[in-house]
C-alpha cells in the first residue's frame, strides 16, 4: 500500500496550488480520502475529505469556500485545489485513505509567503 504526495511548494499570500495524491497496492475506488496537514507546533488537522464515488465531501471551516478536495478513480488520483492561501495554511499536507487509516507517507510542504 502506498500514497504518494506531491504538489506542494512556495506561494505567495492569494496564490494558488493543487495538490496530488497517487494511490497503489489496494483498492483505491473503494476508500473515501482525507487530507491532513500539520505543523511543527499543532497536531494534525484534518481539511477535507471525500466519499469513495466523490459526491460527497466535508471541509474544515478554516479552508471551506477555498480549497475543492476531488478524485479520479480511473487515475487512483486525489485532488486538492488550494485557492486564496493564507500564511495560515502553510503545513505539510497529507492524504490518507480512510480504508488504510494507518498508512501516512512523507507528505508534501505548502509555504505560503511574501
Amino acid at each position: 500500500v502506498q500514497l504518494v504526495e506531491s504538489g506542494g511548494g512556495l506561494v505567495q499570500p492569494g496564490g494558488s496550488l493543487r495538490l496530488t495524491c497517487v494511490g497503489s497496492g489496494f483498492p483505491f475506488s473503494g476508500s473515501a480520502f482525507r487530507w491532513f496537514r500539520q505543523t511543527p507546533t499543532k497536531t494534525r488537522e484534518l481539511v477535507a475529505s471525500i466519499n469513495a464515488v466523490g459526491d460527497y465531501t466535508y471541509y474544515a471551516d478554516s479552508v471551506k469556500g477555498r480549497f475543492t478536495i476531488s478524485r479520479d478513480n480511473a487515475k487512483s488520483t486525489l485532488y486538492l485545489q488550494m485557492n486564496d492561501l493564507r500564511p495560515e495554511d502553510s503545513a505539510v499536507y497529507y492524504c490518507n485513505a480512510a480504508s488504510r487509516s494507518s498508512v501516512w507517507n512523507t507528505g508534501t510542504q505548502v509555504t505560503v509567503s511574501s
